[in-house]
């Protein structure tokens, strides 16, 4: 059996709830048996994206046994002299990695899990991001009642509906614009928002749910510590990603000292750079499948966090290829914490068999491979135009520490 031949598209969610686009990918080998897969967060157009894992593809992958995902990972992981963590192109390859173990598993009639350590948890516990009811990403609300991501009242009623879906757990992240020039002090306004907010959901959730908090990277070390000083409180389950990625010492400075336990990852890749992360205290991975290197690179993270008694939360912004393959992984893996989870009706559309999510938890499926099919037409009713916005950007704006204005204001 050899890897064959590849499709890929990408696709655009109507809410934008999960990024701008995704990139989504088929292989078939040469006696007809196809895997689906998706990469995350390439930093390029969408079509761009797809012509990147075509390529690649092409160069390193066709031809190949879909049993040998060490050679596949260690091709591209070397590919162009660069033999190093590369967002970029491990985004190419991680989708095609997880169509590859889809094709095992419809291979062998087997789930993924089974072929990974075997099926360790029953049921994986999920989470929700803070959505507005009426529409999607930050700068696309539909009217100021909608905006959970600076009004903390609104916030907190927004999270007694997720609790009456069945969620038990809710993330949130009022610090302020993700601004492209690095850590920052954040102003007296951006702090007592943060707290505001994170004190009004503990009130309106009380023990009935988790908070997560998070920051995407925005503050300095010192100004993370302050903040996570007003936070302590309420007691959040984790500090999200205080510091930017690049500063892994910085964000574990920021967990030895706080009460609440320090998380990170999203924009981190490979084994190598989770390794420093432990290395320098914290205790939550939060890899991106998509991303981190695909489903086996991902194992070895999660088998990483064992041997320094930390626990990972896997990242989900995307589509539902990814947010299964990461299920697959958790659900053979000891030191499982929760799952995040995006549910829209696009997310659905994009299936035709998907995973059963019920009441807070993600269930196991029994289906060879993934357990999920695609629906190609949804897929090609909602193309990306060439040149479009990227699956996620920052805004180009410097902030002093006195800012006041949200992203929109901007």
């Amino acid at each position: 059996m050899k890897l064959q031949q590849i499709e890929t598209w990408a696709t655009v969610p109507p809410t934008g709830i999960g990024g701008t686009f995704w990139v989504i990918v088929r292989l078939t080998t040469d006696n007809g048996i196809q895997g689906i897969g998706e990469c995350y967060g390439i930093p390029v157009s969408g079509d761009i994206a797809c012509q990147m894992v075509e390529d690649t593809f092409e160069r390193y992958i066709a031809g190949e046994s879909p049993f040998n995902v060490e050679t596949l990972f260690r091709r591209v992981y070397s590919a162009g002299f660069t033999q190093r963590p590369d967002v970029s192109m491990m985004g190419v390859f991680s989708g095609m990695e997880i169509a590859v173990w889809d094709i095992l598993g419809k291979a062998l009639n087997q789930p993924v899990y089974n072929l990974i350590g075997g099926q360790f948890h029953d049921r994986l516990r999920t989470y929700t991001y803070l959505y507005p009811k009426n529409s999607g990403d930050e700068g696309n609300l539909k009217n100021k009642g909608d905006d959970v991501y600076h009004d903390g009242d609104a916030a907190a009623e927004r999270a007694l509906d997720y609790i009456e879906m069945g969620f038990t757990a809710v993330k949130q992240d009022p610090t302020g614009p993700y601004s492209f020039q690095g850590g920052r002090e954040l102003s007296l306004h951006e702090l007592a928002r943060s707290e505001y907010s994170v004190k009004r959901i503990r009130e309106a959730v009380g023990d009935r749910a988790d908070i997560l908090f998070g920051t995407h990277g925005q503050m300095t070390t010192s100004s993370a510590i302050r903040l996570a000083k007003r936070l302590e409180p309420y007691d959040p389950l984790w500090f999200e990603e205080p510091c930017p990625p690049d500063q892994i010492q910085a964000i574990g400075k920021v967990a030895s000292a706080t009460t609440i336990p320090v998380a990170a990852g999203e924009r981190l890749t490979t084994k190598q750079e989770f390794h420093e992360c432990l290395k320098a205290g914290i205790s939550i991975l939060q890899p991106d499948i998509g991303r981190s290197g695909g489903i086996w690179e991902t194992k070895k993270i999660f088998v990483l966090s064992e041997l320094f008694n930390a626990q990972v939360a896997p990242h989900i912004y995307c589509g539902p290829i990814a947010h299964a393959a990461a299920a697959h992984v958790a659900f053979s893996s000891p030191s499982f914490l929760i799952l995040e989870t995006i549910q829209t009706e696009f997310h659905d559309n994009l299936l035709t068999r998907s995973l059963t999510w019920d009441h807070g938890y993600m269930l196991a499926p029994t289906e060879p491979g993934l357990g999920i099919e695609l629906n190609v037409e949804t897929i090609l009713n909602h193309p990306y135009s060439s040149g479009g916005r990227l699956h996620l950007e920052m805004c180009n704006t410097p902030l002093d520490s006195n800012n006041q204005k949200k992203i929109t204001e901007l």
